[in-house]
């Protein structure tokens, strides 16, 4: 008598306990990491897409003929979104006009070979491509920010410059809406972040999917926010997507890594806890900052004490300087939206400079790099 192992694969019986729990007839070959739930890939496939448009139309992120930019980097998040915009805009028909938009920071061995994969993926889905360089727009490579600033401090600048350099771009495409491919996991270790750093500030609004600031015209949103990561790895996996999986060369010295192993402790033990953090997140609200009257010596009638003569004090219990912020200023340097004098990204290139000063002592655009390992061949 012959058992089911000595029957052909095809003609074996599949356990229900092996089943996909959706259909009931095919194979499951993964658990979800959300909830654990056993599916099939065709099954994962829709259920995936469908969260997608679901947070998508819930919080209306889009309008029937607008023109959208896609973040697109070459790594597993970008490209998955693109896959599934593309996807989405067909099935549902948003009527939308998706166009890459990439910012080329000028790592060498990393981001050179990852536009490669950007590249090979505007040809895939048949969308416009534009390359926005940090030496086109700032006259700097992250390579030479990074000899100059240190490697601890590469994804402060980053961060800012690259925030800039996406609207920049967006605009010379004449596009006011951005999407980029944060996740789930993303948005829970920027609010772990702002809480081990303490910065109440970008708490309040770290959850947001919906981003923009006063007096910009271009907005972003982030359609994964309730996506996890290992998810959309499976999903690039199984639909066998082009995209580039190597970690950018400077990460590793980020804080946002030290959020990101914090995470997966506690995911291994409570897998949940990605969305409850996002949850406490999107709750979190500032005390309303009260506001103090100064006495005077000379009896002057605290009540006739003019608006000037009034001071903010923050929930900590410290007394808030006055500033001269309004939402919706133009930097006097580059013109980008501020909330200051000038831009945050101005203020970190003007420090730059003077470094690359003092660094290039032959005329070298190579900087302290290039310097130290001369003085290193020297010989006295």
């Amino acid at each position: 008598m012959s058992s089911s192992a000595d029957l052909p694969r095809k003609d074996r019986k599949i356990k229900p306990s092996a089943l996909c729990e959706l259909c009931h007839g095919r194979k499951a070959v993964m658990k979800r990491p959300k909830n654990l739930q056993k599916l099939c890939k065709e099954c994962f496939f829709l259920v995936f897409e469908t969260e997608i448009h679901n947070t998508i139309t819930s919080a209306k992120l889009f309008q029937k003929g607008e023109k959208v930019a896609i973040g697109a980097s070459g790594g597993k998040d970008s490209t998955v979104l693109a896959s599934i915009l593309k996807t989405l805009n067909e099935r549902y028909e948003y009527g939308l006009e998706l166009v890459l938009l990439s910012i080329d920071e000028g790592i060498k061995g990393y981001r050179d070979d990852s536009l490669a994969t950007v590249k090979r993926n505007q040809q895939q889905y048949e969308m416009e491509l534009e390359i926005v360089s940090y030496k086109e727009l700032y006259d700097w490579l992250m390579d030479e920010i990074v000899s100059c600033a240190g490697i601890r401090s590469s994804c402060t600048y980053c961060g800012v410059l690259r925030r800039q350099a996406l609207d920049r771009g967006a605009a010379k495409l004449g596009i006011h809406h951005v999407v980029t491919g944060h996740n789930a996991d993303d948005m829970a270790e920027t609010v772990l972040m702002n809480i081990l750093r303490g910065d109440t500030a970008r708490l309040e609004n770290s959850c947001s999917i919906l981003t923009q600031s006063s007096g910009s015209p271009i907005k972003r949103s982030k359609p994964f926010k309730y996506s996890y990561q290992k998810e959309i790895v499976l999903y690039a996996h199984y639909k066998k997507l082009d995209y580039f999986s190597t970690e950018c060369t400077y990460a590793p010295e980020a804080f946002r890594g030290t959020a990101r192993e914090l995470l997966k402790g506690l995911g291994a033990i409570r897998p949940s806890c990605i969305m409850d953090i996002i949850y406490s997140g999107e709750h979190f609200v500032l005390a309303q900052k009260k506001k103090v009257t100064k006495s005077y010596k000379n009896g002057r009638d605290k009540k006739a004490a003019t608006a000037e003569d009034e001071q903010e004090i923050n929930p900590d219990g410290s007394v808030a300087l006055k500033t001269t912020k309004r939402d919706g200023n133009t930097c006097e340097k580059c013109g980008y939206i501020t909330s200051n004098k000038i831009c945050k990204a101005c203020v970190l290139l003007a420090g730059l400079e003077a470094s690359r000063a003092k660094a290039s002592v032959d005329g070298s655009e190579e900087g302290a790099a290039k310097l130290g390992k001369t003085l290193e061949l020297l010989s006295f």
